[in-house]
């Protein structure tokens, strides 16, 4: 009722050498949906993660065009008969501009986002996962482990970073008691804001285990974060 609703469409599309693309279309729709587009995140492992973000925006310029009247299906048509086109349009563009600015971002300026696991039971499968989703998606920051405590702090896109949110949300990253693959349902946003000049940027994702509260605040005091770290870390411990 406040989320509103959240799935996963796979179609198969003929490309331009006539080989099948398999696209893995997420919609989120809000609850005032269609009056509000949806939230879109596309996937294949057949296109790159440029020629994913470029069917995204193709989709989303689509949806603005059937605002306020039920939209997914009429989208799904559209990339089918399309997608050879965006491709196409996409390498066109690519080789206009051979190489991206790492300062490069989008006008929302980089965003950070601290999140809270409560645990992990299948433990290697969920960190390949995450490293996968923050590669795709250009992502850095930290997954931390300290005791009981899970934290993943990233830095990116605004843009990006609402899309890895679906991802953790919607997918089945982990296991339940039974053993059955299942969807993270005990996670906390404990923070979502932009970067300012005093954070320190990170240069790359990466998986870090501390053995001590201390080493874990350090962490934090290094990139700048010290008071996200006295805000929200020592309240898990209670």
């Amino acid at each position: 009722e406040t989320h509103g609703i959240t799935f996963r469409i796979q179609i198969s599309v003929k490309e331009l050498l006539d080989t099948d693309v398999l696209l893995k279309l997420l919609f989120h729709l809000p609850v005032n949906y269609p009056s509000t587009l949806p939230d879109i995140s596309v996937n294949s492992d057949q296109l790159t993660r440029a020629q994913c973000m470029d069917v995204k925006v193709k989709l989303l310029e689509q949806a603005k065009k059937h605002l306020s009247e039920p939209m997914v299906h009429d989208l799904i048509l559209w990339i089918q008969q399309h997608l050879k086109y965006v491709i196409k349009q996409s390498a066109t563009v690519c080789n206009e501009k051979p190489t991206l600015s790492k300062g490069t971002s989008t006008e929302d300026g980089i965003w950070m986002l601290l999140l809270h696991l409560d645990h992990m039971r299948a433990k290697a499968k969920y960190v390949k996962t995450v490293e996968k989703w923050t590669s795709d998606l250009r992502l850095t920051g930290r997954l931390m482990f300290m005791g009981k405590i899970i934290l993943i702090l990233l830095q990116g896109d605004r843009s990006n970073i609402k899309e890895y949110l679906i991802l953790q949300k919607t997918s089945k990253v982990d296991v339940d008691s039974s053993g059955k693959k299942c969807r993270e349902k005990m996670i906390s946003v404990l923070c979502e804001t932009k970067v300012q000049s005093q954070h320190k940027r990170f240069q790359m994702f990466e998986v870090k285990e501390y053995s001590t509260l201390d080493e874990l605040q350090k962490e934090f005091e290094t990139a700048g974060l010290a008071t996200l770290f006295s805000e929200f870390v020592p309240p898990l411990l209670k």
